[in-house]
C-alpha cells in the first residue's frame, strides 16, 4: 500500500446505550481508494463524522499524516460530500460554489477560475447563474461532488457519491474519482452500489455493528471466498450441466445458467470437461462479486 495518509486507530464512540462504532481501525493511503462498507446502522457515518471532527472518539485516536498537521485531520485540506445534500437552495450555482471554495481557504479569484472549469466539465455552465432549487437531483449531486474537491483536499469522503446520477454521468464521477488518486489524493468512498465500489477500490473495510467484519486487499479478499461464479449463454441441453463435476448453485433458464465452481475445480478443468452438445455463446468466470461477499458476510453475523 502506499503512504498512509489517514490514520484510524482503536476508534470507539457510544451514544447514551449505544455502542456505535467499536474498536475500529483502519487507514487510508496516498493515492489510494478505500471502499468503506456496511448496512444501514452499522457505525459508517458515525466513523465518517469522527473523522472530519464533528463528533470525537470516547477512545483511539484519528490523525493525519500532513506536511504542517498538528495530527487532527485538517479541515482545509479535507474535502466531504454527504450523502444527504447540504446545499443552499436560494444560491446561485456559481456563486455557492465560490463561498465553499473560499470556506477552504482559496481566494474569491481562484475559487471562481476553479468552479468554472468543474462546471464546463459537468456540462452545468448554462446553468452557472441558475439557482440550486431549479436543478435536477443528478445535477445538485455534481455541484456538491465540485463543492467537495474544488480546493484540491489531499483527503476526501465520498458518502454515496453516485447518487441521483444516470448511467453516464456514473461513468464520468468515476472517471473523475480515479483521476483524483492518480494525483495522490487519499479517498474514503462510501457506497452501497458494489458494483462501483468493486470497480473502483483498491482496498474495502466492511463495519457491521461497529465492528469490523472484513478489511484488506479486494481481490485477496476475493480469492478467500474460494470459489468461482459462472454465467453462461448457451444453445443445447443445459440440464447436463448439474451432471459436470464441481458445479454447486445452478440456476437454470433458457439458454442461461449461473452457478458456482467448487474449490477443487478451476475453469480451465471446467471449460475442458463442457459436453460438445452445448454451445457457448457467452461465458464470464470469476470471483464471487463483491455483492455477494457483502451478503454473505452480513447474514452471517446476525444474531
Amino acid at each position: 500500500m502506499s503512504e498512509a495518509l489517514l490514520h484510524v486507530e482503536g476508534v470507539s464512540k457510544t451514544f447514551e446505550s449505544v455502542r456505535a462504532v467499536n474498536d475500529v481501525s483502519f487507514n487510508v493511503g496516498r493515492g489510494e481508494i478505500l471502499g468503506f462498507l456496511g448496512p444501514n446502522g452499522a457505525g459508517k457515518t458515525t466513523t465518517i463524522r469522527m473523522i472530519l471532527g464533528i463528533f470525537r472518539p470516547d477512545s483511539g485516536t484519528i490523525h493525519c499524516a500532513l506536511d504542517g498537521a498538528s495530527g487532527e485531520v485538517p479541515k482545509e485540506r479535507t474535502g466531504y460530500l454527504p450523502e444527504e445534500r447540504g446545499l443552499y437552495s436560494d444560491a446561485k450555482v456559481l456563486e455557492l460554489l465560490v463561498y465553499f471554495g473560499e470556506l477552504k481557504g482559496l481566494t474569491r479569484t481562484e475559487a471562481r477560475q476553479r468552479a468554472r472549469t468543474w462546471l464546463e466539465r459537468f456540462d452545468l455552465l448554462d446553468w452557472a447563474s441558475k439557482r440550486v432549487e431549479k436543478l435536477s437531483k443528478g445535477m445538485q449531486q455534481k455541484i456538491q461532488f465540485t463543492a467537495s474537491i474544488l480546493h484540491r483536499p489531499d483527503l476526501v469522503v465520498l458518502d454515496e457519491p453516485f447518487s441521483g446520477l444516470d448511467p453516464v454521468n456514473q461513468n464520468l464521477l468515476h472517471e473523475i474519482i480515479g483521476g483524483l488518486r492518480k494525483d495522490g489524493t487519499a479517498i474514503l468512498l462510501s457506497s452501497h452500489r458494489m458494483n462501483l465500489v468493486e470497480a473502483l477500490c483498491d482496498r474495502i473495510f466492511l463495519i457491521h455493528n461497529g465492528r469490523r467484519v472484513l478489511y484488506g486487499d479486494l481481490e485477496e479478499i476475493k480469492e478467500s471466498h474460494g470459489e468461482h461464479a459462472v454465467a453462461m449463454r448457451f444453445t443445447g441441453d443445459g440440464s447436463e450441466l448439474a451432471q459436470l463435476p464441481g458445479v454447486a448453485n445452478l440456476r437454470l433458464e433458457e439458454g442461461r445458467a449461473t452457478f458456482t465452481l467448487e474449490r477443487h475445480v478451476g475453469p480451465d478443468a471446467f471449460v475442458r470437461n463442457l459436453p460438445e452438445s452445448i454451445e457457448i455463446r457467452a461465458l464470464s468466470v470469476d470471483r464471487p462479486p463483491l455483492h455477494d461477499i457483502f451478503v454473505r458476510t452480513i447474514e452471517g453475523r446476525v444474531s
